[in-house]
């Protein structure tokens, strides 16, 4: 009986490969890298078991040529839950094993040592540095802190340019760079707090019950559904603060990099002196293995991150929490398709430690969950101290002549609003100047000529903009089928919002929001200060609004496009629709200020509209459940969709209906088929996409169908040009 070693291939291969271990070596275990021959080549991997038994037959297995790694990078609970996504997402094993590690490890380079950086004392210290006043202010906070820094906690003191100021203290021997500080041998200190924010009743007693939740064995999720504004990350500290007290760490997760900042410096308001490291796309790959790197060492006590911080490997891991759980942005959509907020779940439970999902709108299978009492439920349904819930108005825009989408009366909520010194927010969910530029003569309409899609008007660049494959061209001057001069748009988006405003009202700032002003780094975070900095402004944006902010001054929130997602053909639009109306509504009337919203519509009897109107989200997503009931639809059933593209339409669809052929002939019980048919969006960057939806009574029958595609890949014929993939847990049908 031999011992082989099952090796993880950063490649889209369906299984683990099989190796002998070196023969020097005979510490090999699993977690660590390790490069293999693979075909003429060979490649880095990570040894996921290691497994005795004799060789397959008609295999000659061959032995790994190199270890990378003294100690492994994964441990066994980790390599565990990357295992069991692989198989419930039906993902190639390798690539769901690297991409739990930082980019820099997902080659043969050697771990590094972690950098730390510490002030110096100097008597002259204020004197050289009398003319660089931020080294000067850096090199005092450092010295005040009395510890060896992290990037992640000199960049939240010193901005975006922390390295050009720790460079200079480095210059003139003001500061030293050090390996990480030495562990204090009696383990964490208890944390210290700082708060002058007392929990209203309601808080404490929601306090009170996720506490004796937490200490339940085996823990169960929590749901806290708590309207905006009613003070959930309290409560979300508190419990955090009892963790930390006990020696174990805490990973907080958030939908988007724009709520990061914020919330870092709420912890580090909170829990001042307190190790925090966080993990987002916004970093560099030296700055993601740092934070990678601290937590492994248990260094980062408290890590907060995206999506992709579910895989940071704690060792001391005592609570997960999941903030905006019902967020679209937790789910991954290209390659290795997982949700952030599942994967959680599934690790607090591998673990048997608590997890706290908080949101204001709980998506559907979480509020199911819920219900059938797999969750644990509390509410918190006022917002505390004198904050006001916002009045909701429903303007019938039917008829009325609009000005870049608003109308005469929301116009003047606005000027109303900016004499009193408070903000507005205009709120569209698309960018662009206008979404058609069209030809006012024959009707051509600029279309995107790699998608099946118009392309969206950008006035300040003068371009026109694809939104699906970013393809790009300067605008037409005249129509080119036609030579007609005047070209027209259609429709509104945050820039043509943006303009407007500013003519209307040219004593205000109007402020921006949206992917396209956010672009460079650290300017989504400018863009909050100014908010938070003057009292009277206006502010147009997309759903990057909508999410967790908090902004004391504004009243009026202004909704265009209500409309939109009443008439959608994608189940899942209307539950987004709740959501997102029901979050921004909750950005007006903060702190002591009453709040008022708008929502335009020319559907102001629409039955659905009614429903979140009068009874709430609560009820709204309710009747949504009932509907789902009906039609089997998530959480009710089960669905996985498949997806594929390729350069002929046809392609795309024979190559699936191979798939569909396959299903009915394995005749699955509870199983349905819906497709093969052309995705909604037909063409995306030149090539042609179809869909296959599989809807199931049970997880396990869905199961069996994608174990189904598995084979049938193997055995299809013409593979040339056609790609697919598996979506399990579709969020959008697309």
């Amino acid at each position: 009986m031999k011992t082989s070693l099952l090796v993880a291939i950063p490649r889209p291969l369906p299984t683990l490969l099989s190796y002998l271990p070196p023969p020097e070596r005979t510490d090999v275990v699993p977690g660590m890298r390790v490069r293999v021959p693979l075909g003429h080549g060979s490649s880095v991997g990570l040894v996921v078991a290691a497994v005795t038994g004799a060789e397959p037959e008609g295999y000659v297995l061959k032995p790994v040529r190199t270890v990378l790694d003294r100690e492994p990078l994964l441990d066994a609970t980790q390599l565990a839950l990357l295992q069991w996504a692989a198989g419930y997402y039906q993902h190639p094993p390798g690539e769901v094993f690297f991409s739990a590690l930082p980019t820099r490890l997902r080659s043969d380079r050697i771990l590094p040592e972690p950098v730390y950086w510490q002030a110096r004392p100097h008597p002259q210290a204020h004197e050289q540095l009398a003319r660089a006043p931020r080294q000067l202010a850096l090199h005092d906070w450092m010295l005040a802190q009395d510890r060896a820094l992290e990037a992640e906690a000199l960049r939240a003191q010193a901005g975006s340019g922390w390295r050009g100021y720790l460079q200079g203290l480095l210059d003139k021997a003001l500061a030293v760079q050090t390996v990480a500080p030495l562990p204090d041998p009696e383990g964490p200190a208890a944390p210290t707090v700082r708060s002058n924010i007392t929990l209203g009743t309601e808080q404490q007693a929601c306090l009170t019950q996720c506490r004796d939740w937490c200490r339940q064995e085996p823990p169960r999720p929590i749901l806290l559904h708590g309207v905006t504004g009613s003070g959930k990350t309290e409560v979300y500290l508190r419990l955090i603060r009892e963790r930390l007290t006990a020696g174990r760490q805490v990973l907080v997760l958030v939908p988007e990099i724009g709520l990061t900042p914020q919330l870092i410096r709420r912890f580090r308001h909170f829990f001042p002196g307190t190790p925090l490291s966080c993990l987002h796309s916004g970093l560099n790959d030296s700055e993601r293995l740092q934070a990678w790197q601290d937590a492994r060492a248990g260094r980062a006590r408290i890590l907060i991150g995206t999506r992709s911080a579910v895989f940071l490997p704690c060792p001391e891991l005592g609570l997960i929490v999941v903030d905006e759980e019902h967020d679209l942005s937790f789910k991954q959509q290209e390659g290795f398709r997982y949700h952030g907020r599942d994967l959680a779940i599934m690790r607090a439970h591998q673990l048997g430690i608590p997890i706290l999902l908080g949101t204001a709108t709980p998506a559907l299978e979480t509020l199911h969950n819920a219900d059938q009492g797999r969750y644990h439920y509390t509410r918190l349904l006022q917002r505390p101290g004198a904050s006001h819930k916002p009045v909701r108005e429903v303007q019938d825009i039917q008829g009325q002549t609009l000005k870049a989408g608003l109308s005469g009366q929301s116009l003047e909520a606005i000027r109303a609003t900016l004499e009193r010194q408070e903000q507005a927010m205009v709120f569209i969910n698309r960018r662009g100047f206008a979404p058609v530029l069209a030809c006012r003569s024959c009707g051509w309409q600029a279309r995107c000529p790699n998608c099946s899609s118009d392309m969206t008007y950008h006035a300040r660049d003068g371009r026109l903009l694809c939104h699906h494959c970013l393809s790009g061209r300067v605008a037409d001057s005249h129509c080119p089928d036609c030579g007609h001069q005047q070209l027209g748009t259609r429709g509104q988006g945050t820039e043509r919002i943006e303009m407007m405003l500013t003519q209307h009202f040219p004593a205000t700032q109007v402020l921006r929001i949206d992917r396209d002003t956010t672009r460079r780094r650290q300017a989504l975070a400018t863009h909050l200060e100014t908010i938070h900095n003057t009292d009277s402004l206006i502010l147009v944006g997309t759903q990057m609004l909508a999410k967790g902010h908090d902004f004391p001054r504004l009243t009026l929130v202004v909704v265009l496009d209500v409309d939109q997602a009443l008439f959608s053909s994608e189940y899942h639009a209307l539950e987004r629709f709740g959501q997102l109306l029901t979050q921004v509504a909750g950005r007006a009337g903060r702190a002591d200020r009453a709040g008022r919203v708008i929502l335009q519509t020319s559907q102001p009897k629409h039955p659905l509209l009614l429903t979140l109107l009068q009874q709430g989200y609560t009820g709204f997503a309710r009747q949504l459940l009932e509907a789902r009931q009906r039609w089997h639809f998530p959480p009710f059933g089960f669905q996985a969709l498949i997806r594929a593209d390729a350069r002929e339409a046809d392609t795309a669809l024979e190559g699936l209906q191979q798939f569909h052929d396959r299903l009915t002939a394995a005749a699955i019980p509870g199983t349905r088929l819906l497709g093969p048919a052309p995705s909604p969006l037909e063409k995306r960057a030149g090539r042609f996409r179809a869909q296959l939806l599989i809807q199931c009574q049970t997880r396990t029958q869905r199961h069996q169908c994608l174990l189904q595609l598995v084979g049938a890949e193997k055995k299809r014929q013409n593979k040339k040009d056609l790609r697919w993939s598996i979506d399990v847990d579709p969020v959008e049908l697309s």
